[in-house]
């Protein structure tokens, strides 16, 4: 049957994860160029890149960059966000870096959907977020270790803080009232959201349909095959008018149905294109993925695509890790072939390898001798100062 008939195109899990790996493009060695730049492109192209606190290795934000561009400096983000102003830090499934171009497709989120984010924003006092935005209008950008009169309160959330002031500053941050103008470390900076980027007036907002049409541009960008549950990641009200918007599509033929063998009922789609792309099966990068890449966040469907359940164990007792505290994938081609728990030794200088399993039988030998030049690799990265 042609393509463009009713019945949905077979995949098989192999072609599958090379469509997806050419669209988080990691099957190049150095997709978005070089220099400050590339961290702009890669951004753009991902649409967000995630932000975590956790630093047992490299944090995660620098690490799924420099996956991406080998060429990779820790400056270059502190660049885009600070000085060029490409990029700046919003929600999406988790507080990321989001390219400034989309600036408007997160002033509604701003604007009404803050509510969501916590529950202890209910406890910031009108008066405390006067007090901190008329700092910051009379100071300029402040860090929260600049306020230093707060009285301090007790939690009512295991993550809330006890100081006033950063509770108010973090509601003010996902209303858009300020922005995070830098970082130093994990140390944020808060500038007015107008003043940091210059504006008279904000990016006019985008309406709830040119934000379901962003949605899923940006998955079939980043994921080349998507599903409702993949576009919508962690938003679930969105998924009804997803599915409308992938409907209208494929009346269109702007969108295709496939079936990946192992999906069962799970509905995926790709542009026509898609399915017209070359691989080449010779050429096998070596990857180390943060437990926060694109790649693998999506656990359900990292699963599906590459036979391969990953469990995030920072939180799990040491007697019942399988893989480790900070476990990561390794990515060789197109297949997971082994998960290592690293850590790194600052004092020392040395990235310890604390843990290595292997998911895959094939070809071991080869293979583990290009993960430890990958490793080297990841060392001599991890320890730049």
């Amino acid at each position: 049957m042609s393509r463009k008939g009713l019945k949905p195109f077979a995949l098989t899990k192999s072609r599958a994860r090379r469509i997806w790996l050419r669209a988080q493009r990691l099957d190049e060695s150095a997709p978005f160029g070089d220099g400050p730049g590339a961290t702009r492109a890669a951004v753009e192209h991902l649409g967000y890149v995630q932000i975590d606190t956790i630093n047992v290795i490299e944090r995660c934000h620098h690490q799924i960059l420099y996956t991406r561009i080998p060429g990779y400096q820790r400056d270059h983000l502190r660049q885009a966000q600070t000085i060029d102003k490409t990029v700046f830090e919003y929600w999406t499934h988790a507080l990321s870096y989001v390219p400034t171009r989309d600036m408007r497709f997160y002033i509604g989120a701003m604007r009404e959907h803050w509510q969501s984010r916590s529950t202890w924003f209910t406890a910031v006092k009108k008066e405390d977020l006067r007090r901190v935005l008329a700092l910051i209008r009379k100071q300029g950008a402040l860090t929260i270790r600049d306020i230093d009169d707060d009285v301090l309160v007790e939690k009512d959330h295991a993550w809330a803080s006890r100081k006033p002031s950063k509770r108010a500053l973090q509601l003010a941050f996902y209303r858009g009232v300020v922005t995070v103008s830098q970082r130093t470390g994990m140390l944020k900076t808060y500038e007015l959201m107008s003043r940091h980027f210059g504006w008279e007036r904000p990016p006019k907002r985008a309406s709830e349909t040119e934000v379901m049409n962003y949605l899923l541009d940006r998955a079939l960008r980043s994921q080349g095959v998507v599903s409702v549950d993949s576009a919508c990641y962690l938003d679930a009200r969105r998924k009804p008018a997803m599915r409308r918007l992938i409907e209208a599509r494929l009346r269109r033929k702007e969108l295709l149905p496939v079936e990946i063998e192992g999906a069962g009922t799970l509905q995926h789609w790709v542009r026509p294109e898609t399915l017209d792309a070359t691989f080449d099966a010779a050429h096998e990068s070596v990857h180390i993925l943060s437990p926060f890449d694109p790649l693998v966040h999506q656990r359900k469907r990292l699963h599906l695509f590459f036979d391969y359940q990953h469990r995030f164990e920072a939180y799990v007792p040491r007697d019942k890790r399988l893989f480790g505290y900070f476990a990561q994938p390794v990515l060789v081609g197109n297949e997971i072939v082994a998960v290592v728990d690293l850590k790194t030794d600052r004092e020392r200088r040395k990235l310890l390898v604390q843990r290595w399993n292997w998911v895959s039988n094939r070809s071991r030998r080869l293979r583990k001798k290009r993960i430890e030049e990958a490793l080297h690799r990841f060392e001599r990265f991890q320890l730049a100062r």
